[in-house]
């Protein structure tokens, strides 16, 4: 039986055909019975693409086969499966990378090597690659510019919602798209989480230019986000580049010519990072937690990332309580300098502790009132410098330990 969708849910944004860019989704039986779990996606010639992946140090055969790929900078194919994440599998999981690239190569008539690989689900399993290049044929004929909804709903694994975000962005005179689609739910913690985001655009981009603002763009997105603090061997953040639209050159380092480009791509990472939080397991309420006063934006980052991934903290928002307390403990093992004396704390806008004491006359009834909702706004001022940061998680329920309990069987 589907779990319910997440209360934090959004809808799906409506998804205009990208040029340059098909795709499909098909059941191959991969894991799941019932439902689509293999998407392929073809490029037109001359795309160009950028990665950003998981810094685990065991990671998915998957990732090392991206992160080679991703050395030519052009990519013809993607090919998606769901419900085997393809990790610790020895050589056989590298095998798998490679029949499958083989067989989209084949079909596209494209080098191997411009075919892209991702794998999410259960670890430690082999994963049936039959099933895979039986499916393909049928998949690559299906292949369609109005696949992106089908591809957001074949590449979810305990999602309980399809995610995507489209914006459009102007460089020079002319005007492209940029569309992703993301799943991720749990096992989610920099460096990324247990993720997978496939974003395309008809901008024509040098890969150099366009890995300088993909890796950007995750900074302050995927990688500023937490669910469970467990960092994922499958992590994979493609960005694709078709060259369709029209408009002024774009040299090999990009330039101010990209400044509204790289904007509208940050909102679509941030986007997509946020849907994901919203999806995380058992998640009831959204949390964005701001940090200022840091000795450095680094320092602020860690102490953001510490109060996210504080299990006190996070069943303390479930539950609806109040209690700073947890936050203070969380800034103190952060690790980072802090004073316990300047330390100031608010909750939906009401500062209930200024330079480490209560406020006098604090009335906790809004604080209160602020928790009971699904969004939550945490601020901390450390009043030591100007670093700052924000980070985004999500509270923990019984909900979360249901979902991994029997996340196997």
């Amino acid at each position: 039986m589907a779990a319910p969708v997440s209360p934090l849910a959004v809808a799906l944004p409506a998804l205009a055909a990208l040029p340059g860019v098909r795709f499909g989704a098909t059941a191959a039986g991969i894991r799941y019975q019932g439902r689509t779990d293999l998407v392929m996606a073809e490029f037109a010639a001359g795309t160009t693409v950028a990665g950003v992946f998981t810094r685990n140090l065991c990671p998915g055969a998957p990732v090392d086969w991206c992160r080679a790929a991703l050395s030519s900078g052009r990519a013809r194919a993607l090919v998606v499966n769901a419900g085997n994440a393809n990790v610790f599998t020895g050589k056989a999981g590298a095998a798998v990378c490679k029949t499958t690239a083989a067989a989209a190569a084949k079909l596209l008539g494209v080098p191997t090597k411009q075919v892209f690989i991702a794998s999410t689900g259960v670890i430690g399993e082999q994963l049936p690659v039959e099933r895979i290049t039986t499916a393909l044929p049928k998949l690559h004929e299906s292949l369609t510019e109005n696949g992106w909804e089908a591809a957001a709903r074949g590449i979810m694994t305990t999602d309980t919602f399809p995610k995507a975000s489209t914006r459009t962005a102007q460089i020079g005179d002319g005007f492209v798209t940029i569309t992703g689609i993301a799943k991720g739910s749990g096992m989610i913690a920099p460096d990324m989480a247990t993720m997978l985001c496939f974003i395309a655009t008809d901008a024509k981009i040098p890969a150099h230019a366009l890995q300088r603002l993909l890796t950007r763009g995750v900074a302050g997105s995927f990688n500023a986000t937490t669910v469970d603090s467990d960092t994922s061997t499958s992590d994979t953040v493609l960005l694709f580049a078709t060259g369709q639209a029209k408009h002024p050159k774009v040299g090999e380092d990009g330039g101010r010519i990209l400044n509204d480009f790289a904007r509208k791509l940050d909102e679509v990472l941030l986007d997509l990072a946020l849907q994901v939080v919203r999806d995380g397991e058992g998640a009831q309420k959204l949390v964005r937690i701001d940090v200022s006063g840091a000795v450095t934006a680094k320092s602020a980052r860690r102490v953001a990332m510490a109060i996210a991934n504080s299990p006190l903290v996070k069943t303390a928002i479930a539950g609806e309580d109040a209690n700073w307390g947890r936050i203070v403990m969380a800034v103190g093992k952060a690790g980072e300098p802090a004073d316990r004396d300047l330390l100031s704390i608010a909750i939906g806008g009401t500062w209930m502790a200024r330079e480490g004491t209560v406020v006098a006359g604090y009335d906790e009834a809004p604080v209160v009132a602020h928790m009971k909702g699904h969004e939550i706004h945490i601020e901390v001022d450390l009043g030591l410098k100007s670093g700052k940061a924000t980070a985004y998680t999500c509270d923990l329920t019984h909900g979360y330990i249901d979902i991994n309990g029997s996340y196997r069987s």
